[in-house]
């Protein structure tokens, strides 16, 4: 994170991909809503490779007199890498992303601030939603799957619009594409994370396909967030968990033919299920020495992981015995 300067109440990361908007029209529609904020704040938009387009309608606008800052990465890296390099140049006490499209009405970017007086980060969500049945049907399995392995409930990943309190980004680093999941590692980490509703722009419509491979992703994001959330710490529950089934089927077979050898007379050497039973054995003791490694690997480093915030500490003084009591006559 860049360094916190107390004139800069707000920092706002627009990060530039794929899809991108106008970058004089855009600029002019944040600037509106955030001007409307009456706070100081910096814009940062983030330009994630050349950008040739964006960059130019940015130009112009700095030739115009406006000012904001412009940070280029020497080539694509993805959203999430983005996002990072921003937050590495902000240096407000609040940290705003916002799409480089029109997402969500520029006017209700306030309402993210405003929830964090109660929270520590804020993420929004499209309501009312526009869309047709299958995109609404695609959101609504995403958001169920990732509630079965995550246990949180949200409405709308996919929303730009976040806002969150300064130290949650100090605490939480990005890579791949867990920008999407920025709500469940902060909620991961002990952070107060709420979901506020706002407006969908007009504007916001996406006129694409999902290719198989982006569903694709989708599920090895999920399956991600999955482990990091729930096995970070205790990889042996899950790798020891898999092994030990593994092993017990495995162990169950050979013991079965072994039997039917010994008590049958029934031949082993051209049985399939043999060569089965024994790869399941194999393989049930490599997953279990998998997650006894992973256990001594974290506790190596247990000393430098920190998975807590602490809200509040409360310190009291021990209080001194009355004058003239028998400790001080002593």
């Amino acid at each position: 994170m860049g360094e916190p300067r107390p004139d800069i109440e707000l920092s706002v990361i627009v990060p530039v991909g794929g899809r991108s908007a106008n970058a004089v029209q855009l600029h002019a529609e944040y600037k509106a809503g955030l001007d409307a904020l009456g706070q100081a704040y910096e814009l940062i938009f983030v330009l994630d490779g050349s950008r040739e387009k964006f960059a130019a309608g940015l130009r112009s606008l700095l030739d115009q007199g406006q000012r904001f800052t412009v940070v280029s990465l020497s080539r694509q890296f993805g959203e999430a890498t983005a996002l990072m390099a921003g937050f590495e140049h902000a240096a407000g006490r609040t940290i705003v992303t916002l799409p480089a499209y029109h997402q969500i009405e520029s006017a209700d970017v306030g309402r993210l601030v405003e929830a964090l007086d109660s929270s520590d980060v804020a993420v929004g969500r499209r309501w009312p939603r526009a869309g047709g049945m299958l995109e609404r049907l695609r959101r609504a399995l995403f958001h169920a799957l990732l509630a079965w392995v995550t246990h949180l409930r949200f409405h709308d990943l996919g929303c730009g619009a976040r806002a969150f309190d300064r130290r949650v980004l100090e605490q939480i680093k990005l890579y791949g594409d867990q920008h999407r999941f920025l709500a469940v590692l902060a909620d991961r980490q002990g952070f107060r994370v709420r979901e506020v509703d706002v407006r969908q722009s007009p504007k916001d419509r996406f006129e694409g396909i999902y290719m198989p491979r982006e569903y694709t992703r989708g599920l090895l994001d999920i399956f991600t967030v999955f482990f990091l959330v729930r096995f970070t710490k205790k990889p042996l529950r899950f790798f020891g968990m898999v092994g030990v089934t593994t092993f017990a089927i495995g162990a169950f077979l050979v013991t079965w033919l072994v039997a039917e050898r010994l008590l049958f007379g029934q031949a082993l050497a051209d049985r399939p299920a043999l060569l089965l039973s024994s790869l399941l054995v194999v393989l049930g003791l490599q997953l279990f020495a998998l997650g006894l490694l992973g256990e001594l690997i974290i506790f190596t480093h247990a000393g430098a992981i920190k998975d807590y915030q602490i809200e509040s500490i409360i310190q009291y003084r021990v209080a001194q015995p009355p004058e003239g009591s028998r400790s001080q006559q002593t």
